[in-house]
């Protein structure tokens, strides 16, 4: 099936584009540049240097150098920080076109270590959260992904540590955007398990900044509901390196700039297997996960004025697997059960991804910065898997004391069941897109367009077969039906374009600030030829109190129009009908910094409403999201968000999240008959990602006199999921998984401190820095239910219905070993 349509060409673009020259006016301003040390001597990164109640600000790189724009011809102050080192703050009043150099030493006032994380940098005037990356350094993760330290922050949950996907106040993995340099990344379609999941596309080795948010966001991230991602690559300034080696896989990282600085280049590769990890799972066979990707970032400065970029990205995973046997206990203390399965046949996938971005850059004035990106995306998925499996399902003893305690005593099921795969799809999307900034005063003006060509070739084949005691289930007594079965084969092109301007002011009266950012895009899909307009704005207010606060309100319309994944029924077939589903966002919070035991401390807090329509229901299973292709329902989201977070140990900053959250919706018009034949009306109903409390700890401590010794643990705890049973058009039809409880715990020595000096034969002394970690993953060794495995039989000895829902668990307690070095 083949579906054409020819773009349209709504007016609001080119009234956007005509607008933007009258509203791009420049304002005289000057420069302030410079860099920052300790009492040392050694730079400090990333210190902090900002205008305080204004939108100038700016961080130091590796080398502690920053340069920094202000507003000419007025008094301003110029506040220097970073945790653990004493304020100092700079008044100054500069002329037009004026550079002046500030190197400011800043002095320490508390035990200084050199990893330690920054006091959280976060744009107190917006939803965004900026996000230090050496937080990553050490952090305890099986992913090896940056989306990790994500599911410590209020309002997002992760409950699958193999997977990089989250989910964000009652979204789903498909509602959050992720940029990179501005440019969309885009994930794989195919997969159906977080073991068949790869590493993300983010190498955390590159990353210079990190910005989250989880709602209320600005007009210039896209058409998405729920949250964005915000990641920018390094530009180095001087050669250098990091190489990591663990029992997962390994990491290399390069860069280096010319003399001149003119061109710089920083590439990283990536391999990972987590055989070692899928080894603890209850199913028991030959695993074989082999992940690879290679990423490149290529930038050359023509002129002062114009510069030339290069993101490049290849992805190769191969997940190969034979299972064997598997045995699952399950049921309740009363009715112990146990599954046993004896498998025939094996699955082999591959998930390869290629990326590639070109950006021109051109800066007019000071001022003004336009952008052209060109990319592109390419992704090659094939699904293989034929597999026969032959179950028993046994009633266990559980008197306690007797000698066949645990054994099995009454076989209640058994059968076979075979499932069959033959699944591939290419997908390719092309972008062009321009970006625009000016900065004005106390006004920064952003706007941009995007057009879109998206080509997706899908084939589809699967199909399930139940053998219960000789009975094909479904049974109906003359024919072998299949239990369940998908077979389609679907082609789609179509066009997007996109276009936003925004303008962020900020105004002071009667000594309190007052920032506003407004904005609205349009957004057009050729498909189903649906035009809509998001307007969003955010406020926020600091007020003159003794009191360190900001007050934020946030509000907007984010439509998400489907991808591919929403357009498809159950059955494979295409809906070329679907609507974008609309979220309408309310969101109010504020932030309160503080000191307590002479430290640095911020309270955080949001409260939120998401008003949902439009919307496609769908299942989710493992990572797997099934939709019913269908604009059917309605919904909600509602919730409270908390976060503390500074240094609850001298000169290491820590934070805790705690989330309240319900989400809701309900299928307009639908009904069902009970047994006696009345009809009922469900209502509302919690959706799959209805996780109700959630709770995050990342925490850091080091040896007492001895900051070489460090401590991290990383705790997540959320109330269970709602799921369902496969194959019932039901979606209101839900149970709960068991709470997601899991604690990671990292131990590390470092060898060498970056800046310090090691004895002649030292086989350190070459190295920036090196250090070791010990890892203990799932310290308490909790059995996490991520899917559950259903098994059918007709009829049992004693009479047991004949539907068991068998968890799927993840991984168990694994001790790991990484070594790290900088160069």
């Amino acid at each position: 099936m083949i579906t054409r349509s020819d773009p349209m060409k709504p007016r609001l673009f080119y009234i956007l584009f005509l607008l933007l020259p009258a509203l791009a006016q420049a304002q005289e301003t000057a420069h302030v540049y410079g860099k920052v040390t300790g009492t040392d001597q050694a730079p400090i990164f990333p210190a902090n240097i900002a205008i305080p109640g204004t939108s100038y600000g700016t961080v130091t790189d590796e080398n502690g150098n920053f340069e920094l724009e202000v507003p000419a011809g007025e008094d301003i102050v110029i506040v220097f920080s970073f945790i653990g080192y004493r304020q100092i703050r700079v008044s100054r009043k500069l002329s037009a076109n004026q550079r002046i150099e500030i190197n400011q030493i800043l002095e320490q006032t508390s035990l200084n270590l050199d990893e330690v994380t920054v006091m959280e940098q976060y744009d107190r005037t917006t939803t965004i959260t900026r996000i230090d990356i050496k937080t990553l350094d050490m952090l305890p993760n099986v992913s090896g992904n940056i989306e990790s330290i994500l599911a410590t922050l209020p309002g997002v949950s992760s409950q699958n540590e193999l997977s990089s996907q989250y989910s964000v106040r009652g979204g789903n993995y498909d509602e959050n955007l992720v940029y990179v340099n501005d440019i969309e990344i885009h994930r794989p379609f195919l997969i159906r398990s977080s073991q068949q999941e790869g590493m993300s596309f983010v190498n955390p080795d590159l990353v210079s900044s990190i910005e989250f948010s989880a709602g209320g966001f600005e007009s210039s991230y896209g058409d998405k509901m729920s949250s964005v991602l915000d990641i920018n690559y390094r530009r180095p300034y001087e050669f250098g390196g990091s190489a990591s080696l663990s029992l997962l896989g390994g990491s290399l990282h390069l860069e280096g700039a010319s003399k001149n600085r003119k061109f710089t280049h920083i590439s990283g590769l990536r391999y990972r297997t987590t055989k070692y990890l899928l080894a603890t799972l209850e199913t028991k066979g030959e695993y074989n996960p082999d992940f690879l990707d290679f990423q490149t970032l290529l930038l050359y400065r023509l002129n002062p004025k114009w510069e030339l970029s290069f993101l490049g990205n290849i992805a190769f995973n191969r997940f190969h697997f034979v299972p064997e046997t598997r045995s699952t206990d399950f049921g309740t203390y009363r009715n112990p059960l146990n599954l046993v399965i004896y498998y025939e046949g094996q699955e082999k996938d591959k998930f390869d991804a290629y990326t590639g971005a070109l950006t021109l850059q051109y800066r007019p004035t000071d001022n003004m910065t336009l952008k052209l990106i060109s990319s592109a995306f390419a992704s090659d998925e094939q699904e293989n898997y034929d597999i026969l499996g032959e179950y028993l399902i046994n009633e266990l003893d559980n008197r306690i004391g007797s000698e066949t305690y645990g054994d099995s005593i009454l076989n209640i099921g058994v059968g076979a069941m075979q499932d069959h795969g033959r699944s591939d799809l290419n997908a390719f999307v092309y972008t062009l897109s321009h970006l625009g900034t000016n900065s004005s005063g106390n006004n920064t003006l952003k706007w941009g367009a995007m057009w879109r060509h998206e080509r997706i070739f899908d084939r589809i084949s699967e199909w399930e077969v139940i053998d219960s005691t000789g009975y094909f289930v479904p049974y109906d007594g003359e024919e072998i039906i299949l239990f369940d079965a998908t077979k389609s084969k679907n082609q789609l092109f179509s066009n997007r374009m996109n276009a936003f301007i925004q303008n962020t002011y900020m105004i002071e009266k009667d000594s309190v600030r007052y920032f506003l950012n407004a904005g609205i895009r349009g957004s057009y899909w050729d498909m189903n030829r649906e035009f809509f307009i998001s307007p969003r704005a955010t406020l926020s207010i600091e007020p003159n109190w003794k009191s360190d606060v900001v007050f934020r309100i946030a509000a907007g319309y984010y439509y998400q129009p489907p991808f591919y994944k929403e357009l498809r029924y159950p059955d494979g077939s295409l809906n070329k009908s679907v609507k974008a589903q609309r979220s309408i966002h309310f969101v109010i919070g504020g932030d309160l910094v503080f000191s307590a035991w002479d430290r640095p401390f911020k309270f955080t807090t949001e409260i939120y409403y998401k008003k949902l329509d439009n919307l496609i229901p769908y299942k989710l299973d493992n990572v797997r999201i099934e939709y019913a292709a269908e604009n059917i329902a309605k919904g909600y989201a509602v919730g409270l968000d908390m976060k503390i977070f500074g240094e609850f140990v001298p000169g290491a900053a820590s934070w805790i999240s705690f989330s309240l959250m319900k989400t809701e919706e309900d299928i307009i018009g639908d009904y069902y008959f009970d047994d006696e034949g009345y009809t009922i009306r469900p209502g509302y109903y919690p959706r799959p990602t209805d996780q109700r409390v959630m709770v995050g700890i990342y925490f850091r401590d080091y040896f007492p006199g001895n900051p070489d010794y460090k401590v991290h643990l990383n705790l997540i705890y959320g109330t269970g999921l709602p799921f369902s049973p496969p194959g019932i058009e039901r979606y209101d039809l839900i149970f709960r998984m068991p709470a997601y409880k899991r604690v990671d715990i990292g131990f590390s020595k470092v060898l060498k401190r970056e800046y310090s000096t090691l004895k002649e034969g030292n086989p350190f002394r070459r190295f920036k820095s090196i250090w070791i970690s010990a890892e203990i993953f799932n310290l308490l060794d909790v059995k996490n239910t991520v899917s559950y495995r259903w098994i059918k039989t007709v009829s049992s000895q004693s009479g047991v219905p004949g539907a068991f829902a068998v968890p799927n668990y993840l991984t168990g307690r694994r001790f790991n070993l990484k070594l790290t070095a900088n160069f």
